[in-house]
């Protein structure tokens, strides 16, 4: 089964060469290179967050396999939703998923189900794709859509995501895409951001799940990123580390309602 494309030329370009320029623009490859557990990385336009997202990717060294996991946007499909064996179409060609990666999560957390839905509109996991792509040719991963707020659903993700990294005989990166807060001034998501983003660097899903709802950051992926840090401190994660911050005010000119994204590396 492929998948085909929901916001190729529109969160970035549907045109291979225009995109690997874009992408290549938008990396800042880093002399520090971490091995991370994890990191959190933007999935807004290219535009807006293309240049958070290139940082984080070009700060840590990557692997060839990778569980990326994102938030469920459009309400469709089932609350924890796995994409079956098969691939994703994107402008750079077909990123496949990786059919071990996939049963493994399968078979350690059981809420997971094989669903197409949730994945057939969802921009948040298929902006991150052509960043690997670009910079991983040969790569395989798995995707997984949440569509829950439940904290015990979210830890027991978390768990089970970390049995199936220890269980492969190679590297396995944990990608979680989010965007922080929405629509608030820059100087308010900034203070709020720093909310969420503290929690994430001190490696403690429950704090991030708690000061999100205490402040209320409408950080929209904080569903992925608990169950990703849940993750990581299974992996042995003892810390995070902030790459780049900025929002959507620094290209729209609009600083009165922003879009906060953070790249962030879990280590």
């Amino acid at each position: 089964m492929t998948r085909e494309p929901a916001v190729a030329g529109k969160f970035y370009s549907a045109s291979a060469n225009t995109l690997l320029r874009e992408i290549e623009s938008y990396l800042k490859r880093s002399d520090c290179v971490y091995d991370a557990k994890a990191i959190v990385a933007p999935h807004a336009g290219y535009m807006y967050s293309g240049a958070v997202a290139g940082a984080v990717y070009g700060s840590v060294r990557l692997p060839r396999r990778f569980i990326v996991l994102g938030p469920n946007h459009t309400g469709m499909g089932v609350p924890l939703s796995i994409y079956p064996p098969g691939s994703w179409h994107t402008p750079l060609g077909e990123a496949p998923v990786d059919p071990d990666l996939t049963e493994t999560l399968e078979r350690e957390c059981p809420a997971l189900r094989e669903d197409c839905m949730a994945h057939a509109r969802e921009h948040s996991l298929e902006v991150q794709i052509p960043f690997i792509q670009a910079m991983v040719p040969d790569f395989s991963f798995a995707a997984i859509c949440i569509g829950t707020g439940d904290y015990s659903t979210l830890e027991e993700l978390g768990h089970a995501a970390a049995r199936a990294v220890e269980s492969v005989p190679e590297p396995v990166l944990i990608v979680s895409s989010t965007d922080m807060n929405h629509y608030e001034s820059a100087d308010i998501s900034a203070q709020k951001d720093r909310y969420a983003i503290d929690k994430v660097l001190a490696v403690d899903p429950e704090g991030l799940y708690r000061v999100v709802r205490e402040k209320d950051v409408s950080m929209c992926g904080f569903a992925p990123t608990v169950a990703a840090l849940t993750a990581s401190r299974d992996l042995g994660a003892t810390q995070g580390h902030l790459i780049r911050y900025a929002n959507s005010g620094a290209v729209s000119g609009d600083f009165d309602r922003v879009v906060g994204y953070a790249g962030m590396v879990v280590v």
